[in-house]
């Protein structure tokens, strides 16, 4: 029997959305540390609330091109089960995060044309998991987040080594869509789910969850 879709709500910034997002079922939360984005946690924000997600949850902590220094404080404060690197992180320092932490490593991708499907192979085997997203506009200050999807059919039998995670522009509306277009068994949400910017709904997030259970 095939397992049920994973879902990651990622973006959290209260306890609400923890028990909103665990409650709904969702596998994964996470936390995004970087300063441009409206979703951003400073670690004395993120701590406590890390410590509030119940068991069987894995807490991810996004960031983006962090140096040894930021890590260091990140993983020595926040209680964490991964690292979401979602810079240009290349796959000898993926490798080397991997290393000094100990934990396990996504590696988000982005994705606008075929040509971009190149980069993924290069961090397959490397990091522990993939996250393929929507690649962001020109211009654009945020490397995830944006509520973009990119052509789902670019995946069409497309396979990896590593588990993947399809992100960009998903909501309750899309999300079955997804699964079907894309062969995915994880999905992750973010401004999908919000009322406004780094603000999350409880009912878009039940939806979304709900629709990713019933996909297959």
């Amino acid at each position: 029997m095939t397992a049920p879709i994973a879902v990651k709500i990622c973006g959290l910034r209260d306890r609400a959305g923890i028990d909103a997002a665990a409650r709904a079922g969702a596998r994964y939360v996470g936390f995004v540390f970087f300063p441009k984005s409206p979703r951003h946690l400073t670690l004395e924000a993120a701590a406590p609330l890390a410590g509030e997600v119940p068991v069987g949850v894995a807490k991810v902590a996004l960031t983006v091109n962090a140096d040894d220094a930021f890590l260091d404080a990140l993983t020595a404060r926040v209680p964490l089960d991964m690292l979401q690197l979602h810079g240009a992180e290349s796959p000898e320092r993926v490798a080397e995060v991997k290393a000094r932490y100990g934990l396990p490593v996504m590696k988000a991708v982005g994705v606008g044309e075929a040509s971009d499907l190149a980069a993924l192979d290069l961090y397959t085997g490397v990091a522990d998991q993939l996250l393929v997203d929507a690649k962001p506009p020109r211009g654009v200050d945020l490397p995830g987040g944006n509520g973009l999807a990119f052509d789902w059919r670019l995946l069409a039998g497309v396979t990896w080594k590593s588990p993947w995670m399809l992100a960009g522009g998903l909501t309750p509306d899309n999300a079955r869509e997804a699964v079907a277009r894309t062969g995915t068994r994880q999905l992750d949400v973010s401004s999908g789910v919000e009322s406004a910017p780094g603000v999350k709904d409880a009912d878009l997030i039940d939806r979304f969850v709900a629709a990713a259970l019933t996909a297959d």
